[in-house]
């Protein structure tokens, strides 16, 4: 299990927590105050207990591990191992060779048993990055169920046919913004980043994103205790706690995905969790949901306008192209005409000459002959 040095504070609350465990009568609601607020729940050895519970697993009815041997024909088989095999910088650093080529075994079985146990839902690239997480805190067996529950309720919209519901989810996070800080909001907009660079973070629950396993493991804490939509409410959090990083950029996508993307390894999450709580109460998802739809609404009536505009301008193009096409004709139709006429005028004249020369020869002859 993952260790650390403990201030007084965090000593303080691990014995709380210890002592809760012990007592049969603590409440949930009492589990989800330690994992939501400061510190979590501290070390790994009391998350292996309270996570569980957080997640609403019932030990009693843990279900045995098929062998990997079973699960290979699944057609998802060959990406989750794709995937399990680049998941190598989310394990312990200087684990044993045999004891992570076990894990990815592990690993493997545990997505592979979700997917096919509930074959509607669909494996995401990134989803081995939040199964990783489990599996090394509370062992293989228990990480299954926690993520059968989470797959069917916390991540069940990114396990759909498509990534709509998903994409969807993610435009939250400009509605809140743009309460927060309309000036970030509006630069954000005008450089058409849109949400890719939160995709991950909120596929993974930070998970992939984060060099830091503390820092992953708390914000976990604070998933599991919280409603399903927390995770866009710390993104939303973060991106206002970087405005003074985002404004110093180029207003473009390519510059501001870059910037958004990287996660600072310093970011100070106790507070971007309280500020993230606080815009929970203060934006709740059913406002936030009314203001995605309004721009969803606008963004399809620009749609319809830049699609209108397009239309004319390629009227325009082609109109311009015929006039220039029948211009190209007459210029060079007319020097052809002008040519022919000359042609005519000149071969007539001879003719006439001719006539001439001919009328004239014949009355010299006939005067001679006189």
């Amino acid at each position: 299990m993952y260790k650390i040095p403990e201030n007084s504070e965090e000593r303080e609350k691990r014995k709380l927590i210890e002592t809760s465990l012990s007592n049969p009568n603590t409440s949930l609601k009492e589990f989800q105050e330690y994992a939501t607020t400061n510190y979590g729940l501290i070390n790994d050895d009391l998350r292996k207990e309270v996570w569980p519970i957080l997640a609403g697993v019932d030990r009693r009815n843990i279900e045995p591990t098929p062998n990997l041997e079973e699960l290979k024909t699944h057609p998802e088989y060959n990406q989750v191992i794709l995937d399990v095999n680049r998941s190598l910088k989310r394990f312990p650093p200087g684990i044993p060779y045999e004891q992570r080529i076990a894990l990815q075994d592990q690993l493997t079985v545990l997505i592979l048993r979700v997917i096919m146990k509930y074959p509607h839902l669909k494996y995401y690239q990134g989803y081995h990055d939040v199964a990783i997480t489990f599996l090394l805190v509370v062992g293989e067996d228990v990480a299954f169920h926690v993520m059968e529950i989470l797959s069917t309720n916390h991540l069940v919209e990114c396990m759909q046919e498509t990534m709509e519901p998903t994409q969807r989810r993610l435009m939250f996070i400009y509605p809140i913004i743009y309460h927060e800080n309309e000036s970030l909001h509006n630069f954000l907009q005008k450089s058409t980043v849109g949400t890719l660079f939160a995709l991950p973070w909120y596929l993974t629950w930070f998970g992939h994103s984060l060099k830091s396993y503390r820092s992953v493991v708390r914000l976990y804490d604070y998933f599991l205790a919280s409603p399903h939509l927390l995770p866009l409410y710390v993104t939303a959090s973060i991106v206002l706690y970087r405005a003074d990083d985002i404004f110093k950029q180029e207003c473009d996508m390519a510059a501001m995905h870059c910037c958004l993307s990287e996660l600072p390894e310093d970011l100070p999450f106790e507070y971007l969790l309280e500020q993230a709580t606080a815009l929970y109460v203060k934006y709740p998802p059913r406002e936030i949901e009314d203001d995605v739809d309004l721009m969803i609404k606008k963004e399809k009536e620009q749609r319809l306008i830049e699609e209108k505009q397009a239309i004319e301008r390629r009227k325009i193009l082609l109109s311009r192209r015929a006039a220039s096409n029948n211009s190209s004709f007459v210029k060079k139709i007319i020097p052809q005409i002008l040519m022919t006429k000359k042609s005519m005028f000149v071969t007539t004249i001879s003719i006439i000459i001719g006539i001439c020369a001919y009328y004239y020869k014949s009355q010299v002859l006939g005067v001679g002959v006189s």
